[in-house]
């Protein structure tokens, strides 16, 4: 059974103006996702700032109310669940946020930050606490005195450790991971993202992994998904993505790669034309204004989500879904 599935999920944050302060417009941040994630993958979301990648996360993991649709965890649609009843899925469900100076308090050492989750969530009785802390910081590469510090006291790198060490405390089975090595220098990223990989097989976690850098995502992830406005407009496998890439708005995401080998230059793909508002997205393709390829169908119609190949998916019109799909 599909472990965690999306449906048709919208996310619009109200505009306020005018006199009374009624709502004048809508930013349109989610428009109609749906995708499956099947336990132990890691799905990587790709695209754009201003695309809709974080808050999709944080919509996935009731951070954020969705406007319309579900989020089916295990069958279960916890989209409209209430406080109460989100309660024990808040244990199972974790984010890793992006900017650790922002996410961790000020005001409390590492070692109180965990032992509130651990002691809130009823994760390991009141005796065992101090060395489930400490096992905790030695799996993300801290020392067990480090308990004692504040995170102003920890480098930008440690302080991300602390995050993940957080997110790890209560023994979630999901974890959000919105872009949490994009602030980080590049030696680091990769320490970062090598932590991750460890505790993914040692925990036997299933992420969603939010980022900006393809490069990231074809190395971590198992398959990525394409988000444009608010759309996704491809799914496709993260081993095969240089090949295997349909979409127009993909291949010049693929394309604006910086190259290893300086003898594998190519052309670079230059898009043209300006990313449509959020407050008043288009009513065909999103993607009519930069198309290099655009038709006159496109804007007059939004393309399906369609199954091109076995977990390829794409929407676009000028691609024509495969007879071998299944």
């Amino acid at each position: 059974m599909t472990f965690l599935e999306v449906k048709d999920l919208v996310k619009h944050f109200p505009k306020h103006g005018g006199f009374l302060n009624r709502v004048i417009a809508k930013v349109h941040a989610v428009n109609g996702v749906s995708f499956e994630i099947n336990r132990g993958e890691i799905v990587g979301v790709v695209g754009e700032s201003g695309c809709g990648k974080s808050t999709l996360g944080r919509v996935m993991v009731r951070l954020l109310e969705p406007t319309a649709g579900q989020v089916l965890f295990e069958g279960e649609d916890i989209s409209q669940y209430d406080h109460r009843q989100m309660m024990p899925f808040r244990r199972r469900m974790q984010i890793i946020f992006q900017d650790p100076n922002s996410s961790l308090n000020p005001r409390m050492t590492v070692g109180a930050m965990l032992r509130e989750a651990i002691r809130f969530h009823q994760i390991v009785p009141h005796s065992g606490q101090a060395d489930y802390v400490e096992s905790l910081l030695a799996k993300v590469g801290l020392h067990s005195d480090d308990k004692d510090k504040f995170p102003h006291e920890f480098s930008g790198g440690q302080r991300q450790r602390i995050g993940i060490a957080r997110a790890l405390a209560v023994k979630p089975e999901f974890i959000v991971a919105d872009e949490p090595v994009s602030a980080l220098d590049v030696s680091i990223q990769a320490q970062v993202l090598n932590l991750l990989v460890d505790l993914k097989d040692e925990f036997s976690l299933t992420m969603l992994f939010v980022s900006h850098d393809l490069r990231v995502v074809d190395h971590f992830c198992d398959r990525m998904l394409v988000m444009y406005l608010g759309h996704i407009v491809e799914e496709l496998d993260c081993k095969q993505s240089g090949q295997a890439a349909l979409h127009p708005y993909t291949k010049a995401l693929l394309g604006a790669n910086p190259i290893i080998d300086p003898d594998q230059r190519h052309e670079l793909t230059l898009l043209e034309g300006d990313v449509p508002s959020p407050y008043d997205p288009p009513h065909g393709c999103p993607f009519t204004s930069r198309c290099p390829l655009v038709e006159p169908r496109c804007r007059e119609e939004m393309p399906p989500l369609v199954e091109h190949t076995d977990r390829h998916r794409v929407a676009c019109w000028l691609v024509e879904p495969s007879a071998d799909a299944s």
